[in-house]
């Protein structure tokens, strides 16, 4: 049985260019839903391509508009943290408004802060064995402190900003930044040069995001995250129950994206991005369309960049979320921290093939 595939994906910050003195301007506003064109194949990174950091901009631009919803402005907050034991206390405040939570520190037996060691973040639900027994610590969280996994609106996230079109993901998203900039303050034991995020299922789908809206994240982990995380929004392969579409997500969870998303319920095709998109912002289910056609189409673009070891993929056995995938990221999660060499290969896709129909563009790198 074919269970996931997963994406990992480690920052390209390093190797990017520097920002250019301006950008393209994009359309302001956006084009609505009935003005955007209809792509058939994954749509085109290289498209409109001047410069690596304005394209990458504009594809931000573009999936907060038609699916985030726009993240906060970090530079308005102010982020306090208090530590008891391995207990962090968070206070966030902005506006006039605060949101509180809290995260729990696992470390391994050799860190200290003078042996600082790398952490990833994650919602719970893990085989921590993986991680503390590599010499990663752990700093762990309930989602739902930050926003609850409903259309409630309540959490640390919405004490702040409710009322604005935002997704849940964006929120569980700000949640895992929130730590970071607490472990800054309070964890002298932490590397903050060697951040990871991760998470299986929605949270897989929140900890991509995670990647995204924060260059500070070195390594993202997303699993079995599914349409809104890694797996493809075009293209869908009925063999092992991977048929998700996106009327199936936004039907059940309207409030995981913003309200703007539920436009492309009848036409996944004018979306202006797809799952290839997020993947190259870190520089991502059905475990085919992930593999055949994400990690494939953003593999083109890491290695344009010169950095194609930096993405991989593992397509596991096993079911859906289970212990398997902690252990199959365990070679390049220490690649990535370590600098350890690994025999594993991070390319293959079998028992898949790539679905080339997707991505006619993948010889057109300017």
């Amino acid at each position: 049985m074919i269970g996931a595939a997963l994406i990992l994906l480690a920052s390209l910050l390093p190797f990017s260019q520097q920002a250019p003195t301006a950008c393209p301007s994009l359309p302001n506003p956006l084009p609505g839903f009935s003005s955007l064109p209809v792509i058939s194949a994954l749509p085109n990174p290289w498209a409109f391509f001047d410069d690596w950091q304005c394209r990458k901009e504009q594809i931000k631009t573009l999936v907060q508009e038609y699916f985030y919803g726009y993240y906060p402005d970090h530079s308005l907050e102010t982020v306090r943290a208090v530590r008891s034991g391995n207990t962090v206390n968070i206070t966030v405040t902005a506006n006039g408004r605060t949101g509180t939570f809290s995260a729990t520190l696992s470390f391994p037996s050799r860190a200290s802060p003078t042996n600082r060691v790398p952490v990833v973040i994650n919602p719970g639900l893990i085989d921590t064995t993986v991680f503390l027994g590599s010499g990663v610590a752990l700093a762990t969280f309930n989602v739902n402190t930050v926003a609850a996994d409903s259309s409630s609106k309540t959490g640390a996230f919405w004490n702040l900003y409710n009322g604005r079109d935002i997704g849940v993901l964006t929120a569980w998203a700000w949640g895992y930044h929130r730590i970071i900039d607490a472990l800054t303050q309070v964890a002298p034991e932490i590397d903050l040069q060697r951040i990871g995020v991760t998470g299986c299922s929605r949270w897989g789908k929140a900890a991509l995001a995670a990647g995204i809206f924060d260059e500070r994240v070195t390594l993202s982990i997303p699993m079995s995250s599914g349409i809104e995380g890694v797996g493809p929004w075009r293209f869908f392969f009925e063999q092992d129950g991977a048929n998700e579409k996106i009327e199936n997500i936004y039907g059940v969870f309207p409030y995981w994206s913003s309200s703007k998303l539920g436009q492309f319920t009848s036409d996944a095709h004018r979306l202006p991005f797809d799952a290839h998109f997020l993947a190259i912002l870190v520089a991502p289910t059905n475990p085919q369309g992930e593999a055949s056609v994400t990690y494939s189409a953003a593999h083109a673009v890491y290695q344009w960049l010169g950095v194609g070891d930096k993405v991989g993929v593992s397509v596991r056995p096993g079911g859906h979320c289970d212990n398997s995938g902690y252990s199959d990221i365990r070679d390049f999660m220490n690649k990535i921290f370590f600098n350890r060499t690994t025999t594993r290969d991070y390319t293959s896709i079998s028992p898949y093939t790539p679905y080339t129909q997707a991505f006619p563009w993948i010889n057109d790198a300017p």
